[in-house]
């Protein structure tokens, strides 16, 4: 018997459809934009295990926190910023700007906070995610249903302290980036921080300021690159001392959008403009050479440091980040540098490879995450399998979106989604932008489940491995874009440009799906033969006729005269 059958719903008629967002940082945020305003009759709940949104920018409270690319080009294309006070906007004005757009748009009444999603399975029957919930307030678990799962949780998340013998026998303060004691008080204490990361980068020139003594403990090299979009940063902002920009420049980007409209796609162009240095080359070498300079300028009283601190590898196979400070602080005499291997830790201090013991007050720990894709809630998809399993060795995606086994999952900043070079927010509002388009077609052509071919997810994960190839991320250094190992497949980086990406998920490819339709009716979406205009007393039935429904073609000019 033929599964046709009429559909008693109008074709244009959107499907009630139930979403569970994990995670309010920003794409939870975008979520909770998106989907309500072009969904409208969605059922969505953000949970997240925080006591407020922004995600990053509300657990992160470490000293001189910050954002380490542009501010201007980290914010919402719909929603610019005059006010940002330094060009690098520190964690607070970046919290303040992200709790805003989350009240302003109206997110926080789906948002249920100090909730905490452990675990989420997929039930074939019911054609639904069942997610598991702790009320961190309360200590009760509950169980909530949804048609879709949007799981939000970012990548640099998972944070861990690092594998050193005795590290918790340490009696003095012992602190990590990610989970900062904001009540305790540096001032004239004999600080030790492990780590030349984004975080220690932005912690040593901090604290180098107020300790007596501060020891960097620096296992790797690394590249610290000049300030990003550095001719930007001259024309606008004070010295690099702090990147402020001046009250009378702040008034006229409040005061003249055109101005400040012009300043801000200079800002992107130049930060867009970056992918060609990623290619191993002349581009690349390039670069190297620009930094070299730079660091050994700033360095110049320090060869040493300067020695040591020069990676093998080129700019880009471990992240960038500009460092603001960290040079000048390590030149400044209350500061140890040291490359000597850590061999254990006591109750007072660190003790090195060669016999060294260094007694400090506090110990903070600038280590990193889990960047494995596999750190986080278990998630059974389809015959109970585990993503975690799904996931290893290889996290695989399509689109670092979706992946098969696991209908009507998506991922925001998923496996394959970072980015070497170009616009992370941008990028991110297009990750929503397919999610959303993804779930109105659900909506509207009554379709049960979406779920990626197996082929589109292994074409996307061979595309990669031979696209990172020619790359400098494919060179020899232990980074987060390899999952911290030294070799190996790229699993966090976008493989194209930024640009590359805002297109790809601005045309979603419908045909690389399978889908199932509801009542197992592959013409559901053809509903009853009638739209919701006509069942409504005031439908405007010649609708197509409004001036915005008009898509005029341009007149062609004539080519001929008369004779």
């Amino acid at each position: 018997m033929s599964p046709v059958s009429i559909y008693p719903s109008s074709i244009d008629e959107q499907r009630k459809l139930k979403c569970i967002t994990v995670g309010a940082g920003i794409s939870g945020i975008l979520a909770g934009i998106r989907l309500p305003q072009y969904i409208p009759n969605i059922d969505l709940t953000i949970y997240d295990k925080n006591s407020d949104v922004t995600g990053t920018w509300y657990e992160n409270r470490y000293p001189g926190v910050a954002c380490d690319i542009p501010a201007h080009s980290y914010q919402l294309s719909f929603e610019p910023n005059p006010n940002w006070s330094h060009f690098y906007a520190s964690g607070k004005e970046l919290h303040d700007y992200w709790q805003g757009v989350a009240n302003k748009y109206g997110v926080t009444k789906y948002t249920k906070l100090s909730h905490k999603v452990t675990g989420a399975e997929w039930n074939e029957d019911a054609n639904k995610w069942f997610v598991t919930v702790e009320n961190l307030l309360t200590k009760e678990s509950f169980i909530d249903d949804c048609d879709i799962l949007y799981v939000c949780v970012g990548t640099l998340n998972d944070w861990r302290w690092p594998d050193v013998k005795g590290l918790h026998d340490f009696k003095g303060e012992l602190l990590h980036s990610a989970a900062w004691d904001e009540s305790w008080d540096a001032k004239g204490k004999n600080v030790a921080v492990i780590g030349a990361g984004s975080s220690a980068i932005q912690i040593v020139p901090t604290l180098q300021k107020v300790v007596n003594r501060l020891d960097n403990y620096v296992r790797g090299k690394t590249w610290i690159s000049p300030p990003f979009a550095a001719a930007e940063v001259e024309k606008h902002t004070s010295s690099e001392a702090n990147f402020e920009f001046s009250e009378d420049e702040l008034k006229r980007f409040r005061e003249d959008p055109e101005f400040f409209l012009k300043y801000r796609k200079a800002i992107e162009d130049e930060i867009q403009g970056a992918h060609h240095t990623t290619f191993i080359g002349p581009d690349s070498d390039a670069a190297a050479a620009l930094f070299l300079k730079n660091m050994e300028v700033k360095l110049a009283n320090r060869p040493d440091i300067f020695k040591a601190l020069i990676p093998s590898f080129p700019p880009g196979c471990r992240r960038l980040t500009p460092g603001p400070g960290y040079l000048n602080s390590l030149v400044q005499p209350n500061v140890n540098f040291i490359t000597t291997g850590i061999d254990h830790i006591t109750e007072t201090g660190l003790v090195t490879v060669d016999g060294v013991h260094r007694e400090v007050d506090a110990l903070i720990c600038a280590t990193g995450f889990d960047t494995t894709y596999t750190g986080r809630f278990p998630i059974k998809g389809r015959n109970g399998k585990l993503l975690n399993d799904h996931w290893t060795p290889y996290p695989s995606s399509y689109l670092s979106i979706t992946t098969d086994g696991f209908p009507n999952l998506f991922t925001s900043f998923g496996p394959n989604s970072a980015l070497g070079s170009g616009s992370l927010s941008m990028m991110l509002e297009k990750v929503c932008e397919y999610v959303t388009k993804t779930v109105s077609k659900m909506a509207y052509e009554n379709i049960l489940t979406v779920e990626p071919k197996k082929e589109a997810v292994d074409n996307f994960v061979e595309y990669c491995r031979q696209y990172f190839k020619k790359t400098v991320f494919s060179k020899p250094c232990r980074s987060w874009y390899k999952g911290g190992k030294m070799e190996g497949d790229i699993i966090s980086l976008w493989p194209g440009s930024s640009l590359h990406a805002i297109w790809a998920f601005s045309h979603p490819r419908w045909e690389d799906f399978n889908y199932t339709y509801v009542e197992g009716n592959p013409m559901a979406w053809f509903g009853d033969g009638w739209t919701e205009t006509e069942r409504r007393v005031d439908g405007d039935r010649s609708y197509y006729l409004n001036p915005d429904q008009l898509d005029t073609p341009p007149v062609a000019a004539s080519t001929s005269k008369r004779a």
